[in-house]
């Protein structure tokens, strides 16, 4: 596999083009292969809240890289050192849940980063061959190649915006707009295209790039991306796994019903 397909990530938000992803919550590697052959440019794989394990994005990483895509992993809240593995086994990037403010931002950067930025432990077990690199190419590259994504979902988080942002190390800042629409609402309702959040999602953009930095969502469909980016917004996902098979099953099984509604029906003889 060529640094091509490790840095594709990195080439692509240089290039100031819009990232789509798919979105991927199943245990499964076909699954996110199977969505990575698509035109996505990239493949998210959920381990906060989808089902996927350890060995599960392992192995996914290895099948979205096969299809030429680069995957970035979600972890769970404060499993910095997981975020370590996951880039030795060839993760691009790291999404990190519940950053509420710049020591937070700091802790996950010290796993996701080698010096002078953080503290990351060496031993890129699948990554080194993932990325076609000699080792030391690859420790000079990796901090510029991987990718450190701090979440922005609660009211602390936002107050400390400008800090997190400014943490030498965080590449980007992603939105989930369910969480932060209850914590903007104090609790009362999700709304996460309401108007609390939108004005939040347009402070956040415009934040993102006054620190040279990008801003992240997550999206619920193709128009939402499409929206989203035309904001300002950079990497965007579209859906997830789960959601796009129901669609696709709902709207087949629909189409058979009416079908045969509409067809003529033999008499009894």
């Amino acid at each position: 596999m060529s640094e091509a397909v490790v840095g594709k990530l990195s080439k692509t938000l240089a290039a100031d083009e819009p990232v789509f992803c798919g979105w991927v919550g199943m245990n499964e590697p076909a699954v996110a292969e199977a969505l990575a052959r698509e035109a996505f440019e990239a493949v998210v794989l959920d381990m906060q809240h989808g089902a996927v394990d350890f060995a599960g994005a392992s192995r996914a990483i290895l099948a979205v890289a096969l299809a030429g895509k680069p995957a970035i992993v979600r972890v769970p809240v404060g499993e910095f050192p997981l975020a370590s593995r996951l880039l030795d086994a060839g993760a691009a990037g790291i999404i990190a849940p519940m950053i509420n403010g710049p020591e937070d931002a700091r802790r996950l950067v010290a796993f996701t980063k080698f010096p002078p930025l953080g503290e990351r432990s060496w031993g890129p077990r699948a990554v080194l061959a993932l990325s076609g690199l000699e080792a030391a190419d690859y420790l000079a590259a990796a901090n510029r190649l991987t990718h450190t994504i701090a979440m922005i979902e609660t009211r602390a988080a936002l107050e400390s915006l400008d800090a997190i942002l400014g943490v030498d190390g965080v590449d980007g800042v992603f939105i989930g707009p369910s969480d932060l629409s209850i914590a903007l609402s104090d609790g009362k309702r999700s709304e996460p295209r309401g108007p609390a959040l939108m004005e939040a999602a347009r402070r956040i953009s415009v934040r993102a790039k006054a620190h040279g930095k990008y801003a992240a969502m997550y999206c619920f469909d193709g128009a939402d991306a499409a929206a989203m980016a035309a904001l300002g917004f950079r990497l965007c996902s579209i859906a997830s796994d789960q959601t796009l098979l129901r669609a696709a099953a709902r709207a087949e099984i629909e189409a058979a019903r009416a079908g045969a509604a509409r067809a003529p029906r033999k008499g009894k003889e």
